[in-house]
């Protein structure tokens, strides 16, 4: 999460031809970025993904718990005579109350589901929309949704079909911006580990979807939700995935901090998992260092969102006692915030928002420490990469976590991309599918400590 040094104003800040070009040519990244998210994904699904013949399969009635809504989020809302609801993002897919749990949430283990039901298939999968039970950063049991994605192409290597659990990128804080709500830009990636015939699952992490604010960038939430998908895909006959099977955690920027802090609360949180590996991209490792590298510049919006989520995950930070009106004004817009919110932030800064700058205070600063990779290495190997030109997550402090890896004696390849944090993305993904494979397969593993 961002955390800002001192507080400063662009308009006090001098200018000087290069600087104006270097902002210019950081906005010009920053709008491609923007587009290039909401290009993939407003893509109709017929166009990652053929239908399948003879239409979508139907939905037994017994996916649905008593009181659950019909899978209307799988329908189209177009015409004229539809009620006014809410929409997803770029698309015109009516919202349902599969997202709102059972009031009082039922007991359940971790992993637990709550609810499920299976949808049309997504891409070369059978697709489930599941409700499961994670634990929190405070140690609350939470419903947390997401999606399992079972490919029709068989697993060809030994033991159970693996599992790749998949924390995704940045989507924003609002409900609508799940990824199990709307066709989200990281389907490309997915689409060659089904092929390969690993089932994937999706957490939409903690209030992601379901009541209450996203806890965004809060690791040791990410984490829990991260590891509770793949026991709720297991938990659910529906899947026909076996537990004891080898299971992956993979991510990129927010999803490589969640991959990462899967990993390193696996051991204690989820001994019974067979891990295997982890592949983490754009790691947000040190979210004090992060800040310090957004507030003023091109992704200072990705600083209002991770204050948002540390805020939401731990109440008594009370960030409404230090925003003045403009940061209050600002807060209450956002609560339904994409991910191209951040674009209109663009090079403003934490003073512009705040009377008092809440990272500089103890409290938060405790948060954030509790909140920093590296304390406890992975026991299984981890392919780390980074952009050398990222300009939303500090490549400093991820260069830090693999040093630290390193001292410890964690396994680990490390790779420099040249390039920004959106393209970092896309020319990262084929390395992730091959050390994955490589790990389902039992292949040698060249660690670069």
């Amino acid at each position: 999460m961002p955390h800002a040094h001192r507080s400063r104003h662009l308009s006090a800040r001098p200018g000087g031809g290069r600087r104006r070009a270097r902002r210019r040519w950081n906005a010009a990244v920053a709008g491609l970025a923007v587009v290039t998210v909401a290009a993939l994904g407003a893509a109709p699904a017929e166009a990652l993904a053929p239908a399948e013949a003879g239409g979508p399969p139907a939905v037994p009635a017994a996916a649905l718990s008593p009181g659950t809504a019909t899978p209307s989020s799988s329908t189209t809302a177009s015409g004229p005579d539809l009620p006014d609801v809410p929409t997803v993002p770029h698309q015109s897919v009516a919202m349902d109350d599969f997202y709102t749990p059972p009031a009082p949430l039922p007991d359940g283990a971790d992993g637990e589901v709550v609810r499920w039901r299976e949808e049309p298939r997504r891409l070369s999968a059978r697709n489930y929309l599941v409700m499961y039970h994670s634990t929190n950063a405070t140690g609350q049991d939470v419903p947390v949704t997401g999606r399992v994605l079972v490919p029709t192409t068989p697993w060809r290597g030994e033991g159970p079909r693996p599992i790749v659990s998949v924390a995704s990128g940045t989507r924003g804080v609002g409900d609508t911006c799940a990824p199990s709500r709307w066709l989200d830009y990281e389907r490309p990636f997915i689409e060659p580990m089904l092929l390969k015939g690993w089932a994937v699952v999706v957490t939409d992490y903690e209030g992601l979807g379901t009541p209450g604010m996203h806890t965004y960038v809060v690791g040791q939430s990410e984490g829990r939700a991260v590891i509770d998908m793949v026991r709720a895909a297991t938990n659910l006959p529906a899947t026909g995935l076996a537990a004891g099977g080898k299971v992956a955690f993979s991510g990129y920027s927010q999803g490589g901090g969640g991959a990462m802090w899967a990993g390193e609360l696996q051991p204690a949180y989820a001994p019974e998992l067979d891990l295997v590996g982890i592949a983490a991209g754009g790691v947000p490792a040190d979210l004090t260092e992060v800040a310090e590298g957004l507030d003023g510049q091109v992704g200072f919006g990705f600083l209002l969102l991770a204050a948002y989520g540390l805020d939401a995950a731990y109440p008594e930070l009370d960030l409404h006692s230090y925003l003045n009106e403009r940061g209050r004004q600002t807060y209450e817009d956002e609560q339904d915030a994409c991910v191209d919110v951040t674009l209109g932030h663009a090079f403003q800064d934490i003073g512009m928002f705040t009377t008092t700058n809440p990272l500089h205070e103890a409290a938060w600063q405790a948060r954030l420490d509790e909140n920093r990779l590296g304390a406890n290495p992975p026991d299984v190997p981890v392919r780390l990469y980074h952009g050398t030109l990222d300009e939303i997550v500090a490549p400093g402090q991820a260069r830090t976590l693999r040093d630290e890896y390193c001292a410890a004696g964690a396994d680990v390849q490390w790779e420099w991309h040249l390039g920004e944090h959106v393209s970092t993305m896309v020319t990262g993904a084929p390395g992730v599918v091959a050390f994955l494979d490589g790990r389902f397969r039992e292949r040698p593993f060249l660690a670069h400590c």
